[in-house]
């Protein structure tokens, strides 16, 4: 018996703002819980280190200009201004050792010829390792 006659019955509907909701929250998850390897693609073998290596630190011979060309070596103010005495003040410095480092710290008003003369003297006195010292500018 169908006392309804003139009802229809309605067909049972899928809820899309529900699950679009659901596959929205599902996607974010997924995407900030994602790690990223950018080295995946290569296979890298990384040089390692050795600590007794490092203590191997050569000696450094800091030579200083200012501004009216005047040197001084290992904070000592020295009166040499031609390469050639130059030389033999940086071979004191550095006792022999062909290794030395030479740290030049040239001021900024200093001539290109004061800066010259002590790679010079560098050379002279056979130390070809070279090291130039700056500062950061403070902006």
């Amino acid at each position: 018996m169908n006392f309804r006659k003139g009802l229809r019955r309605d067909e049972p509907e899928i809820n899309l703002i529900a699950f679009i909701d659901v596959l929205l929250v599902i996607l974010i998850f997924l995407m900030i819980t994602t790690t990223y390897s950018k080295y995946a693609a290569l296979q890298i073998t990384l040089p390692t280190a050795d600590a007794e290596q490092a203590a191997n630190v050569p000696r450094t011979v800091s030579v200083a200009v200012d501004a009216q060309g005047r040197y001084a070596i290992n904070r000592r103010l020295i009166d040499a201004r031609d390469p050639g005495s130059l030389a033999i003040e940086l071979k004191q410095a550095a006792n022999g050792d062909a290794n030395a480092v030479v740290e030049v710290y040239a001021d900024a008003l200093t001539s290109h010829q004061s800066v010259i003369n002590v790679l010079e003297a560098a050379r002279l006195a056979g130390l070809p390792r070279l090291s130039f010292s700056a500062q950061t500018s403070k902006k």
